[in-house]
């Protein structure tokens, strides 16, 4: 698995790492990281790097899951209110010292089914998972209000092990558990028949169907192996802040899609590798370790956030079109 994660950084033959959108990623972290270390001498210190390391644990869980939905053609812009609604349930399960087993599961099972649920809709009714997951962002934020009563729900020091651990004072927990989870999205996508199911049909789902590939199987396998993953952040999430609300996690759905664009994972599907939504991922953290730094006003970070995204969704755009006119000119 190591040796074709290297292969995936480091094609072979005469193509140039210049060509390669991750070797632009990674030059774009070293240049921030110098001017922030520059202007701000406490960027570098061990203590700011573990909070970077920290805070895009949840992020990288997130994007790893949105990563094999994208590929597989589909998406869910619902994940952040999925989040919300996962962390007040089990939030109020702690706060009631209900078994940390039964947390473990209930937050698995209905993050789970909370994606299912959209994927399965969007098949059934043939509609765009984007618009699908758009209604049940309603359904879900509104289901976490109705529960709760847009009450905080907060868990008193309870559940701190898997936001708050660092493994020998420095390495957070919740990053090493991102860190396997990249591992184990990559060996899924590169060595299992469903990551090649994957790819085959967010490449295109009418040549998989016609090779024998059951679609609708693997685009709700895609949409379970999202869920089951943002179940993981959510606990990581709650232990981490102490406290849900039904507004937990807004946002976060367009970060993870957003670092997985940057990462190089077309919106059209068919194409992408886990190593570069994690590198999507560290950009954005650093982004905002960086203007928390220069005591950017929050609400132009919301700014900069946003132009971002839009900036990683037109080079996208232009990848795809530049790949369409190639073979258009090949053909011809």
């Amino acid at each position: 698995m190591l040796n074709s994660l290297s292969n995936e950084i480091l094609p072979k033959g005469k193509k140039s790492i210049f060509k390669n959108q991750w070797f632009f990623l990674l030059l774009a972290e070293v240049v921030l990281a110098i001017i922030t270390g520059v202007i701000n001498s406490r960027f570098f210190t061990l203590s700011n790097l573990t909070n970077i390391l920290e805070q895009i644990a949840v992020l990288g869980i997130l994007a790893s899951g949105m990563t094999a939905l994208i590929i597989s053609g589909e998406i869910d812009i619902s994940v952040g209110a999925n989040v919300g609604l996962v962390t007040c349930v089990i939030a109020m399960m702690i706060k009631n010292d209900i078994s940390y087993l039964w947390v473990v599961i209930i937050a698995i099972l209905l993050s789970s089914f909370n994606s299912f649920l959209v994927g399965a809709s969007s098949i059934a009714f043939k509609a765009p998972s984007f618009i699908v997951s758009l209604g049940f962002l309603s359904i879900f934020r509104g289901t976490a209000y109705a529960i709760t009563k847009g009450v905080f729900q907060t868990i008193y020091g309870k559940f701190e092990a898997l936001g708050l651990t660092r493994i020998g004072g420095l390495l957070p927990l919740g990053f090493l558990i991102g860190i396997i989870i990249y591992f184990a999205i990559h060996f899924i996508l590169k060595y299992t028949r469903l990551g090649r199911h994957i790819y085959a049909v967010g490449s295109n789902s009418t040549a998989a169907y016609l090779s024998g590939i059951s679609v609708v199987k693997t685009k709700l396998y895609a949409f379970l192996l999202n869920g089951f993953l943002i179940g993981i952040a959510s606990m990581i999430l709650l232990s981490r802040i102490g406290a849900a609300q039904p507004t937990t996690g807004t946002g976060m759905e367009l970060k993870a899609i957003g670092a997985v664009v940057i990462g190089g994972t077309p919106l059209s599907g068919g194409k992408g590798n886990i190593f570069g939504t994690f590198l999507g991922v560290l950009l954005m953290g650093m982004i905002s370790n960086t203007l928390n730094m220069l005591r950017v006003n929050p609400y132009f970070q919301e700014v900069v956030f946003g132009l971002f995204i839009v900036a990683a969704l037109a080079v996208s755009a232009f990848s795809s079109y530049k790949g369409t006119f190639k073979k258009k000119l090949l053909k011809s």
